[in-house]
């Protein structure tokens, strides 16, 4: 019940964030991250499968939603649904061949064939290159509602991450989720009750890369362009450290994560030059030049203070400390009778 609230009021604050003066485009690159973040922690976090190579999917099916709108035409809803169709196709081609192998081997296999995805979208024509897709067209919504204006974009955009990351939870609670939280655990205990892993790990993986491809989609109709660095190995090391600061196997940890390392990344000049005018120290001025080194530290302290990222070290003190309430609550016992006290004696 305390979780549906929060999830309440943080979509409460998600739709008057716009009239309280925060930038639409912004909160909507944070949600992106956060979506692929999401669909990435339900993978790693809760099927117990480290994926080196998810940028494959969320830049290639950037790229194919990109090109469907400018070139082809389609409307934006046309053009995201092709994107996540994308990212699920890729992910089914890359989860075939790699989940015949376990731990360090099933994440080079990732690695590997997302760099070979890199290197196509670097030659093709269709990519654009090392320029990338630029001026991708919002269109509108059902050829009627015209979405270049910032606004009815965010409602669009917001509406549609809310039911994916809706889908991730119900997919979490359903019992498909908690034959994937019995792999992550005992994989041979789970094959030895007659389920077949591999199936239910390569299901997995496509809902985790149409998910990724859904936000990239997104990404790439917000901001109107899809380039090389989507398709990066950089981004997949982006998305693993938001999961892992946010929290790995929380629902919400990947929420937190994105919202830090996308605050970073985007206003750590911003944030350098407050500081060293407020304290006069002109090194807090080169900060925006450093914001690899920054998250490079936050990885660090993170995996040395607390492993088990933002969201689940406040779950673990919020859980020490009921546990301590209840713990220092009087025991109400009931006091034995006069009878009961002779009839003892």
């Amino acid at each position: 019940m305390q979780k549906k609230l929060w999830y309440g009021l943080l979509l409460v604050a998600l739709m008057l964030a716009p009239m309280a003066g925060a930038y639409p485009v912004f909160v909507l690159k944070v949600l992106c991250f956060a979506l692929f973040a999401c669909a990435f922690n339900l993978l790693v976090g809760y099927t117990g499968l480290l994926s080196f190579g998810h940028a494959a999917f969320f830049g290639g099916a950037g790229y194919a939603a990109g090109h469907a709108m400018k070139v082809w035409g389609v409307t934006p809803e046309a053009g995201m649904v092709l994107g996540t169709l994308a990212g699920g196709l890729i992910g089914y081609v890359v989860g075939t061949l790699a989940i015949r192998r376990q731990g360090i081997y099933f994440s080079m296999i990732t690695l590997a064939l997302a760099q070979m995805l890199f290197f196509v979208c670097l030659q093709a024509p269709a990519t654009g290159g090392e320029d990338g897709l630029q001026a991708i067209p919002r269109g509108k919504l059902f050829g009627v509602l015209p979405l270049a204006d910032d606004l009815t974009l965010y409602y669009v955009a917001l509406a549609v991450i809310v039911a994916a990351f809706a889908l991730i939870v119900r997919t979490v609670h359903s019992p498909f989720g908690q034959i994937l939280k019995a792999i992550k655990e005992n994989e041979p205990r789970t094959v030895s009750l007659g389920y077949d892993t591999d199936r239910f790990k390569l299901m997995a993986f496509v809902l985790s890369a149409a998910l990724s491809g859904l936000a990239g989609s997104i990404k790439a109709l917000v901001l109107g362009f899809a380039t090389l660095t989507d398709v990066h190995w950089a981004m997949s090391g982006s998305v693993i450290l938001m999961t892992l600061v946010g929290g790995l196997g929380t629902l919400s940890g990947p929420l937190a994560g994105a919202l830090v390392v996308v605050a970073l990344e985007t206003k750590l000049g911003a944030i350098g030059s407050f500081l060293a005018s407020a304290t006069g120290i002109a090194w807090f001025g080169s900060l925006g030049e450093s914001v690899t080194m920054v998250t490079g530290v936050i990885f660090i302290a993170c995996v040395l203070l607390f492993r088990r990222g933002i969201v689940g070290q406040l779950a673990l003190l919020e859980g020490r400390r009921v546990a301590g309430r209840w713990l220092r609550a009087p025991r109400l016992i009931p006091k034995r009778s006069k009878v009961d006290q002779i009839g003892g004696a």
